[in-house]
């Protein structure tokens, strides 16, 4: 069964923290921090509509401008979420360029940055490319359980946690997944085309069995179609199941608050990427700058049960020891 979200690193374990996560039914990704993105190609970020800022560190946030860079003159919508401030970051990053040639512009670039204040609060505001991003501020909105994406086929939850400053852990949760069976479609004369994702997207909102889909195909330069019953579809091409579940979690200090709130985030992940910056050894420099070690990184993923770890963002002074923080961290998990 072929996943819906495709999560990639785009950067090796000793360089700045950026997962990609591609849509593979949709001309869509997420993109989670963004550090260093000149290792991803440009028709890869264009994808992006949505981009989830942990904390505004340069290893985290130096290259929003060269998204910016790359999506100026088209016509889009890019949402960026992140912790208390980022509007304001956001703002100061937009007001560094000089935007008097852009009124000109047919395509208008919209950035909607959400800033998320608390578990239940977040504040929003937009700039537009064609107002020369002049910020107009949207002011508070609420949040349920942290949820700041919510549409038919997947949600996004957001967590503060303490990292001397907030810094946001993101929890990326498909709703359930829809995998067709092409064998049976071929069984009932069906054909493999775009009307499976009208079909798919039926599924997710949750629209009644009697609703009818249209079933076309191209023959001969011709279009052909039938409607045919979502119930019967999904009887009789559709296995429907629980979805995808990944975790993105970097850069926070090893505390009981911190860990506790990490366990109920990401219990039974899919995919946890996690920060595993320092040995068990260098507790100390963990403890100092707010960081993980790899045990505690383990250890975590061990108590919320999740189902494959990713370690990431390893101290480059590991450099010649990466397998030994990969073996702390499988320790942990054991």
């Amino acid at each position: 069964m072929r996943p819906s979200f495709q999560p990639h690193l785009a950067n090796g374990v000793f360089e700045d923290p950026v997962l990609y996560v591609d849509f593979a039914f949709e001309k869509r990704a997420l993109l989670f921090d963004v550090g260093n993105l000149r290792n991803l190609a440009t028709r890869k970020l264009l994808r992006v509509s949505d981009v989830m800022i942990s904390h505004a560190h340069m290893d985290h946030f130096a290259d929003f401008d060269w998204l910016l860079r790359l999506m100026v003159g088209r016509e889009k919508s890019l949402r960026v979420f992140g912790p208390t401030g980022l509007i304001q970051r956001i703002e100061h990053k937009l007001s560094a360029y000089s935007w008097n040639l852009v009124h000109n512009y047919s395509e208008n670039l919209v950035v909607a940055v959400t800033e998320v204040i608390s578990d239940s609060e977040a504040k929003r505001a937009r700039f537009h490319c064609r107002d020369g991003f002049q910020q107009q501020c949207e002011g508070l909105i609420d949040l349920s359980s942290g949820v700041i994406i919510d549409e038919p086929a997947f949600r996004v939850r957001a967590a503060i946690f303490e990292h001397d400053i907030p810094c946001l852990g993101y929890c990326l949760e498909e709703k359930q997944h829809v995998n067709v069976w092409k064998n049976r479609l071929e069984a009932l004369q069906l054909p493999v085309g775009p009307w499976l994702r009208d079909l798919k997207q039926a599924v997710f909102e949750s629209k009644s069995d009697d609703t009818l889909i249209r079933v076309w195909w191209m023959d001969n330069k011709l279009v052909s179609e039938r409607f045919l019953p979502l119930g019967m579809l999904k009887k009789e091409i559709l296995r429907i199941v629980s979805g995808q579940k990944i975790g993105y979690l970097v850069d926070i200090a090893y505390n009981q608050p911190n860990r506790n709130k990490a366990i109920a985030v990401f219990h039974r992940c899919d995919l946890l990427f996690i920060e595993c910056a320092f040995m068990q050894e260098h507790s100390d420099i963990a403890a100092g700058r707010n960081h993980l070690t790899a045990h505690q990184a383990g250890s975590i993923a061990k108590a919320a049960r999740a189902k494959q770890v990713i370690p990431i963002h390893f101290s480059p002074r590991y450099s010649d020891r990466e397998l030994a923080l990969r073996a702390e961290v499988n320790a942990a998990l054991m």
